[in-house]
């Protein structure tokens, strides 16, 4: 089953052509991961599937609906998304902030109820910015800020949930915090997840389906273990290196050596990852 797919479409920015008749399907209950280097256009491409970017032609697919019929309020029940670098007013709570994710389901027949309540204080307890309800957002470090956005989107309770890059500004320690939870949140409520993640040693740990972007196309879509490749690396990232077996996850581990400094190859063996 799908979750989002896209059929014939076309983005563009101005007069520029971003993708050009592009059909992609997201799987359902799974975590789909967009990798590819600057400007190969996977945040564009998540964007325009979330409905931020509209179209030039072609069609999205929300759930079995075409994601255009549907009203702003019901996009925003069915998928949540965290951007790029978002911002949040000056003086706003972490707490203020968390409870904006409850918006699509208020209206004037129905006001803050024990629902939304209950949403937003799982949201803050599962990222650990429980205790940091009441300060201010400009006030966080850069890490903590993330992870108020993060509580956001999960107070939105969706069941797909797309994020770009939710690991910046982020140390290791905390982008594997980061990472866990969703995964959590994929295994644990099959929760639909698609990212863009820079690195790639992460995405084939944690993704079900890494979708490699080169040049504004889809180079190749998969499993990791048969999507990761030498080969992939050097075409979508310009980087030669060699892939072995993580000796924890059994997922592949591209150890990069680029082009200045050569590794003694006799050291490195390679692996076949299965």
């Amino acid at each position: 089953m799908t979750a989002i797919q896209s059929k014939d479409l076309s983005l563009y920015y101005g007069d520029t052509c971003i993708f050009k008749d592009l059909d992609i399907s997201i799987p359902k209950g799974k975590i789909t991961v967009f990798i590819g280097s600057n400007g190969c256009g996977k945040s564009t491409l998540l964007r325009s599937l979330a409905r931020l970017l509209k179209p030039k032609s072609g069609q999205i697919v929300l759930d079995g609906s075409d994601i255009g019929s549907l009203s702003t309020k019901e996009v925003a029940r069915r998928m949540s998304i965290l951007p790029q670098g978002p911002s949040a007013p000056e003086g706003l709570t972490v707490l203020q902030l968390v409870k904006q994710g409850r918006y699509p389901y208020q209206n004037w027949l129905q006001q803050w109820s024990l629902e939304d309540e209950t949403m937003v204080r799982r949201a803050l307890e599962l990222t650990h910015m429980d205790e940091m309800a009441e300060r201010t957002v400009d006030s966080l470090s850069g890490g903590q800020r993330q992870r108020a956005w993060i509580a956001m989107t999960l107070a939105q309770g969706t069941p797909t949930i797309m994020l770009d890059e939710p690991t910046t500004y982020l140390d290791l320690a905390h982008q594997i915090e980061v990472l866990d939870l969703l995964y959590d949140l994929n295994q644990q409520e099959q929760r639909t997840i698609v990212m863009v993640l820079h690195d790639i040693n992460l995405a084939c740990r944690y993704a079900h389906n890494v979708v490699a972007i080169k040049d504004r196309a889809i180079y190749a879509q998969g499993q990791a273990n048969t999507v990761i490749t030498e080969k992939l690396i050097l075409d979508v990232f310009d980087l030669h290196c060699q892939i072995i077996k993580d000796p924890l996850f059994q997922t592949p581990l591209v150890v990069p050596f680029g082009k200045g400094i050569k590794p003694v190859i006799e050291t490195l063996q390679p692996v076949t990852v299965s």
